[in-house]
């Protein structure tokens, strides 16, 4: 994820819907208007526990404690109430780099009688990069005897990784495609795919690939799943520079990646979809959103929520509220309660009283725009809040106004994540767009946006490891004015990019 694409935090309107219009050369306008007070729920937001080292996962356990991963290597567990902190295991094998490390975690069903708790993470063996699927056994107030259930494939990136427990009592894991770009199609592999396997480890007979733990296929990078009501598995997926996802998860189905980038609504992904079946998400995002961890709201505090799919954010550092139909098959609305004031969210669950738990994820790979703060990182509680919260909430009652010009909305939406507001980027992650070869080499420049880069580069003499996608889907028009932002904002004695130039470059 880099290069162009980007929304920071500030400019999401605090609690809006987002509308995305469609053409067949640009996927990538956006729209917000405020939401009406009465659609709107106010949230009071209670700090449980902070200094945390990236928690990744959070889990409700059977203590009434909040499990949780730390993406360094550390499985705890917190008490709710008190924010005492109790570290259960360090797993020394554990390799953190960028967003590789201990990932998901589930509890076993009947965890008094089967103790056991599985987690996946990435190990390094010389350049070699692993995922491990790992079950632990709790005892005396430490996990121990850890039992290497799956190893797979890993990369610096696109590991996924969720695991859930389904109602019939199967683990479902899923993974990324592992920065390859065959995986996802190929049955044969097990990047890019959600697992399906018995509790012990073992295949389940009725599998759609007999042998095989596949359960679906087609799948770009899995950051959440959830079961919904009956017995719905839903999932959000990091697209590329366009359409993050929300799916149902359904046996043997395909989810269409790399051929297909969210609905089959493009010439191309419909020539594929004549030989090939795959399936529609839900819901999509364009300009992306980076979706993390998703949750099914059952509880008292917001039972106007009840049955809704709590989605956390990355890119947009937001808490999103989607709400089903009675199917759960279509969403009908999106609420957003919190939107940037805590940074990046990567985990959610409920507690038994209906209170809303999330985790920031401000001090993991691509950190900025004001993060990490000195607290960081840190696990909230959401319970439902007064008329005062709500004016905190959206002090201003900010929407999109369009008063910043195009450039920089696309430049916002596209570019700043990575390489941040300011342009300077991330020391040894994103490169600067401030004074380099690159920028200033109008023709190259633009071939960089429309094609995309992958591999190591060498910018100002420092050295990055790149995999920036390509951005030939939007029109000349707003090809030009990102690039011009960029020459004239960071570097303002280089001249403008033309349509005519994004046209000329387009046809090498």
């Amino acid at each position: 994820m880099n290069f162009f694409r980007s929304a920071p935090v500030w400019l999401a309107a605090v609690s809006a819907y987002i509308v995305v219009a469609f053409t067949t050369t640009e996927r990538a306008v956006v729209h917000r208007r405020a939401v009406p007070d009465s659609l709107r729920s106010p949230v009071h937001v209670h700090v449980v526990a902070s200094g945390l080292d990236v928690p990744w996962e959070i889990v409700w356990g059977p203590d009434n404690w909040i499990w949780y991963t730390g993406q360094s290597g550390t499985i705890g567990r917190i008490d709710p109430r008190t924010g005492e902190n109790k570290l259960l295991v360090k797993i020394e094998e554990v390799y953190r780099h960028r967003s590789l490390g201990l990932l998901g975690m589930a509890l076993h069903p009947d965890f008094a009688g089967n103790p056991y708790v599985y987690v996946d993470y990435t190990c390094k063996k010389d350049s070699v990069i692993t995922t491990k699927l790992v079950r632990f056994t709790y005892r005396g107030e430490r996990l121990t005897n850890p039992l290497t259930m799956l190893e797979i494939p890993a990369h610096t990136g696109h590991n996924g990784s969720r695991i859930v427990i389904s109602p019939d009592r199967k683990l479902m894991f899923a993974t990324g495609d592992a920065i390859t770009i065959t995986n996802a199609q190929d049955k044969g592999s097990l990047n890019g795919k959600v697992l399906r396997m018995n509790l012990d480890g073992s295949v389940p007979a009725d599998n759609p690939i007999r042998g095989s733990y596949v359960w679906s296929w087609g799948h770009r990078n899995i950051q959440g799943l959830a079961y919904g009501a009956n017995g719905i598995l839903y999932s959000s997926e990091h697209g590329d520079a366009v359409e993050d996802e929300l799916n149902i998860i359904r046996k043997g189905h395909n989810y269409g990646w790399p051929k297909v980038e969210g609905f089959c609504d493009q010439p191309n992904e419909r020539a594929f979809r004549d030989s090939v079946e795959a399936t529609d998400p839900v819901k999509s995002w364009t300009p992306t959103i980076a979706p993390a961890g998703i949750a099914v709201y059952k509880g008292k505090h917001f039972p106007e929520w009840k049955g809704a799919i709590l989605l956390t954010t990355l890119k947009e550092a937001d808490l999103r509220v989607l709400k089903p139909d009675a199917e759960g098959t279509r969403i009908v609305s999106e609420h957003i309660p919190i939107d940037g004031t805590y940074g990046r969210l990567r985990a959610v669950c409920v507690g038994p009283d209906g209170s809303i738990y999330v985790s920031t994820s401000n001090r993991d790979w691509n950190p900025g725009s004001g993060f990490p703060k000195p607290e960081d990182d840190r696990i909230l509680r959401i319970t439902r809040g007064t008329k005062a919260d709500l004016a905190v909430q959206n002090p201003k009652g900010e929407t999109d106004s369009g008063e910043t010009g195009r450039g920089a909305l696309l430049y916002r939406q596209y570019c700043a994540s990575c390489h941040k507001p300011d342009g300077k980027g991330v020391a040894g992650t994103f490169p600067t767009l401030h004074g380099t070869e690159q920028v200033r080499d109008k023709a190259r420049f633009v071939q960089i946006i429309l094609k995309g880069l992958s591999g190591k580069i060498r910018v100002n003499g420092e050295e990055f490891d790149q995999h920036m996608p390509a951005m030939g889907f939007l029109a000349d028009e707003s090809i030009a004015e990102i690039g011009t932002y960029v020459r004239q904002t960071f570097n303002r004695d280089l001249d403008p990019v033309r349509v005519q130039d994004v046209a000329e470059m387009r046809g090498k």
